[in-house]
């Protein structure tokens, strides 16, 4: 078998067991999306891969406005499990379900009237039985090829946390502008929250000039505002838009350089967008299109208001 073979051999048995997890999906899965959405904290725990696995579903669950935290098993006998207050949901993974770091937690979880959740590779084991939902988890095999280190397994689990968390979205009617709150920094947020006229470059800022501009006003103007366009206007109302690929193509086309003029070389009625849209669509009406543009004047009717660069939306400059 060729490396490639192997590759593809690897991914095929992770997707059939996707597959066969997806087939045994019963009300134990529906008992335990009710649990998580009345929970007030979720905590979850597991060890070496299965701990890796319980961080990364912690991470999302808090991401869709879930309040989660990873609990480490042998951490928490020795102070972490302060973290855990009375009445709130653990979820805890294993693919032995005998774990022994997690079988000693149960006597304190339950002290605390906490609701136990196990997502597990063996459903016949003491954390199943201890555990107030059990979860199959299990897999016939790991795409390893000792049939040895968690492949399939952590997959299985993963996907199950992430059908879990994404029932909760839809359950909830959680929608992209709730997912922006929790994600402040990230692009997307900045995406559906800030609006044009937040960041857009207005003012003397922006190279403005007449339709009787000399190609050599316009490069000059360009050149000392730094955006890169420059806009024409005619008596107060926008005219078009001038750039530095019009001011390339118009060299090219044209061969008496003191005789070419704004109106000539400006683009008429560009991709423009209002102040009050979010950054969101401006990066979409520059990037989704057969040829990207790099800048938009900001119009409400035919009055110029500002512009905005895609560098200001992607930049580091807000």
């Amino acid at each position: 078998m060729n490396k490639i073979d192997i590759i593809k051999k690897a991914i095929k048995l992770e997707r059939d067991e996707l597959d066969s997890l997806a087939n045994r999906i019963d009300i134990n899965f529906e008992e335990a999306l009710d649990l998580i959405n009345k929970s007030n904290k979720i905590i979850l725990s597991g060890i070496g891969k299965s701990g890796l696995i319980a961080q990364k579903i912690s991470a999302t669950f808090t991401s869709i406005g879930l309040p989660s935290s990873f609990l480490h098993p042998v951490e928490a006998l020795h102070g972490d499990i302060g973290i855990v207050n009375k009445g709130d949901l653990v979820i805890l993974l294993s693919k032995s379900g005998n774990t022994s770091e997690l079988i000693d937690l149960i006597p304190v979880i339950k002290s605390l009237n906490c609701k136990i959740i196990s997502i597990l590779g063996n459903t016949n084991s003491f954390l199943s039985e201890n555990s107030d939902i059990s979860l199959d988890g299990s897999v016939s095999k790991e795409a390893c090829p000792n049939n040895l280190a968690p492949t399939t397994s952590t997959t299985v689990a993963l996907a199950i946390g992430d059908a879990l968390a994404v029932a909760s979205m839809e359950v909830k009617e959680f929608r992209a502008r709730d997912f922006a709150r929790s994600h402040p920094s990230g692009q997307l947020g900045k995406n559906i929250t800030i609006k044009v006229k937040d960041i857009m470059h207005k003012g003397d800022k922006i190279a403005i000039l007449d339709k009787k501009s000399t190609l050599k006003d316009v490069i000059i103007e360009i050149s000392a505002k730094k955006l890169g366009c420059a806009c024409i206007i005619d008596n107060g109302k926008f005219m078009g838009i001038i750039t530095d690929g019009d001011i390339r193509r118009a060299l090219i086309k044209h061969y008496d350089f003191t005789m070419i003029y704004a109106e000539e070389i400006m683009t008429k009625d560009p991709v423009s967008i209002g102040t009050d849209s979010y950054i969101g669509l401006a990066l979409d009406l520059m990037e989704k299109r057969d040829s990207q543009i790099g800048v938009l004047p900001v119009l409400e009717g035919n009055i110029l208001k500002g512009i905005i660069r895609v560098h200001d939306i992607l930049g580091k400059g807000f």
